[in-house]
C-alpha cells in the first residue's frame, strides 16, 4: 500500500520461556495508512501488545518484514532503531515510564534535547500547557496523580511531533474521568500533529473512536472492522 506508514508482512513472533518456545504471533499482515487511527483489541494474551512493540521496533519479529515510513525495521541495528524512534515515533505506555528524578518539564524536554532541539524546554512548556499541566511543570512524578503522570507521558510522546504514535492501554491505570480526559487528549493532539495513531485497548468505547479496529485472537487477525462514516 503506497500510503502506508506501517506495513507488516507475514510477521511471526516466538519467544523462549521456561516451557520452551512459545508462539505469540502467527503470520500477521497489516498496513496502517497515514493519519489513520487504528485500534488493536482482543482478549488478554492475544498478542496485542506484542504486535504494537513490533511496530515500534521494541520487539523483533521472528520472521516476516516490518516497514515504517519506508524503512525496514527488521534489518536495523538497535542503535538505528533507537534513532528512528527518536525521530519518528512517540510511545505511550500504561505504566507512564516517567523518570522519577526529573520534573514534568524535564521529562517532556528530554526527547527533544536528545534530538538536538535548541527550543526543547520552550516546546516542553507549550506541550504541558496543552495537556493542562503548565502549573505542574516543576513537580516530580511522585508529586502528581496517575492522571497527571499520564498527561506528562502523553506530552512527552507528542512533543517531538512524531509521524507515528503508539499507545499501549493508555487508560489502563486510570479511573473513568481521568481515562476519558486522556482519550480526548490522545485523539485531539494526534490529529493536531497529523500523527498516525495505533493503540491497544480493552475499552470498547475507546476502540469505537478509531477509524479501524483489528481484532486479534491467539496471535492472529480474527477480523477487521471499519468505523461507519459519521
Amino acid at each position: 500500500m503506497s500510503n502506508a506508514v506501517l506495513s507488516l508482512q507475514d510477521v511471526t513472533l516466538s519467544l523462549r520461556g521456561n516451557a520452551g518456545l512459545v508462539e505469540i504471533l502467527h503470520g500477521i499482515s497489516l498496513d496502517v495508512t497515514r493519519g489513520e487511527t487504528l485500534g488493536l483489541v482482543g482478549p488478554s494474551g492475544s498478542g496485542k501488545s506484542s504486535l504494537l512493540m513490533i511496530m515500534g521496533g521494541l520487539e523483533r519479529a521472528s520472521t516476516g518484514q516490518v516497514h515504517a515510513l519506508g524503512h525496514d525495521l527488521t534489518t536495523m541495528s538497535e542503535d538505528a532503531l533507537a534513532r528512528f524512534r527518536r525521530d519518528h515515533m512517540g510511545v505511550v505506555f500504561q505504566s507512564f515510564h516517567l523518570i522519577p528524578t526529573m520534573t514534568a518539564l524535564e521529562n517532556v524536554a528530554t526527547p527533544l534535547e536528545l534530538a538536538g532541539d535548541r527550543r526543547a524546554f520552550d516546546r516542553a512548556r507549550e506541550m504541558l500547557e496543552k495537556v493542562g499541566l503548565a502549573a505542574r511543570a516543576d513537580h516530580y512524578p511522585a508529586q502528581m496523580s496517575g492522571g497527571e503522570q499520564q498527561r506528562v507521558a502523553l506530552a512527552r510522546a507528542l512533543a517531538p511531533k512524531p509521524d507515528i504514535l503508539l499507545a499501549d492501554e493508555p487508560t489502563g491505570n486510570l479511573d473513568g474521568a481521568n481515562g476519558a480526559a486522556i482519550v480526548d487528549l490522545l485523539f485531539g493532539l494526534s490529529r493536531e500533529h497529523g500523527a498516525t495513531l495505533v493503540l491497544v485497548t480493552h475499552a470498547p468505547d475507546l476502540a469505537a473512536r478509531c477509524d479501524r479496529v483489528v481484532h486479534l485472537d491467539d496471535g492472529r487477525v480474527a477480523s477487521t472492522e471499519l468505523r461507519a462514516a459519521e
